[in-house]
């Protein structure tokens, strides 16, 4: 846009003849326009700056009280913190776990907190006695579709099956659930979807993911559950009070006795290898986790014991020392 006092310069050289009382008139208008336009200037340049970042290329110098807003502005704008692969950081941990050979491990991880979770290995493992936790999430979600409470002797089961991972009692229960065309048909409302029940009475031999195991802790554990808080709060409180000589697997990644727990373990007779297996949730610096491991092929139980307890400890810790991290620098690029 043309200046004003331009325009007013070009007037006057065109017009020489006339009085010079019109001049001064012009002049006296031309510094009216000039003043009103620096002042709508400043007015656009802070309603501008209060709304978008103002380029410097593309505009004149902003004045003092637009650069106070635009650097107000800047200093409010929030940072975006670069997203963390889960995945990637759980592999590497558990890519360090010195597995036997032969043998074969699997974990997942779920942080409650964040509502993070990461996976490693997609195999199909027998659950030998975890698929007990299972079975007791199926029993007491048919009992709330019959709008039911477990009878006495289910309970009693129940508690057998969980606490002193008894089979007698996961054999009664697991015929009263239906056996697996009943396990089968509560998971697929659980949300398992690598999961499928033993075959006959051989509940033991169910197939599962580690990554399905999470999605059933979730079952368990989680806000988000076709389960009760009643259903909930009775099997988490069964899987807090495992008999002393059952209190390993996960429980090793846990701080202290902080942790709720199902472990399974199973020598099959056609190999003579070891099934070793343990699901639960545990808490570390105040935050809960759940986790899953699973493994096959170990010589022994307690080969197999001594390998999951380093796969959920490295498992648990790729999430604690990757937050650890996050924090540590949040810290140092707030106090710059």
């Amino acid at each position: 846009m043309e200046s004003p006092r331009a325009t007013s310069g070009s007037r006057r050289a065109r017009r020489r003849g006339r009085p010079r009382r019109r001049a001064v008139l012009y002049v006296s208008l031309a510094t009216v326009a000039v003043v009103g336009a620096t002042a709508a200037g400043t007015v656009y340049v802070k309603a501008h700056a209060r709304d978008n970042a103002v380029s410097s290329a593309a505009s004149p110098a902003p004045s003092s009280s637009a650069s106070a807003a635009a650097s107000e502005e800047a200093s409010v704008e929030p940072v975006t913190e670069p997203a963390v692969d889960r995945d990637a950081l759980l592999s590497s941990a558990l890519g360090k776990v010195t597995v036997p050979s032969g043998a074969k491990v699997s974990a997942a991880v779920l942080d409650l907190d964040s509502g993070d979770s990461a996976a490693y290995g997609d195999s199909a493992f027998d659950t030998a006695s975890i698929v007990k936790v299972d079975i007791l999430a199926t029993l007491l979600l048919q009992a709330q579709d019959a709008d039911r409470h477990l009878t006495a002797t289910e309970k009693a089961y129940a508690t057998k099956m969980i606490e002193n991972s008894d089979n007698t009692s996961a054999s009664q229960l697991w015929d009263i659930i239906g056996k697996a065309a009943g396990l089968d048909a509560a998971n697929k409302r659980f949300g398992l979807t690598s999961t499928e029940g033993g075959d006959g009475a051989l509940w033991g031999l169910t197939q599962t993911t580690a990554a399905d195991q999470l999605t059933l802790l979730q079952q368990v554990f989680g806000d988000d559950s076709k389960l009760s808080e009643a259903s909930q709060a009775y099997i988490q409180g069964l899987m807090k009070t495992v008999e002393s000589d059952q209190r390993w697997g996960v429980s090793a990644a846990a701080d202290g006795s902080e942790f709720a727990l199902k472990n399974g373990w199973l020598a099959r007779s056609t190999t003579g290898l070891w099934d070793v297996n343990s699901i639960g949730r545990v808490t570390v610096d105040g935050t809960d986790y759940l986790v899953a491991v699973l493994s096959k092929g170990t010589v022994s139980q307690a080969k197999g014991i001594s390998l999951i307890e380093a796969a959920a400890k490295a498992a648990v810790g790729s999430f604690t020392e990757a937050d650890s991290s996050a924090s540590a620098s949040a810290s140092a690029s707030a106090s710059q």
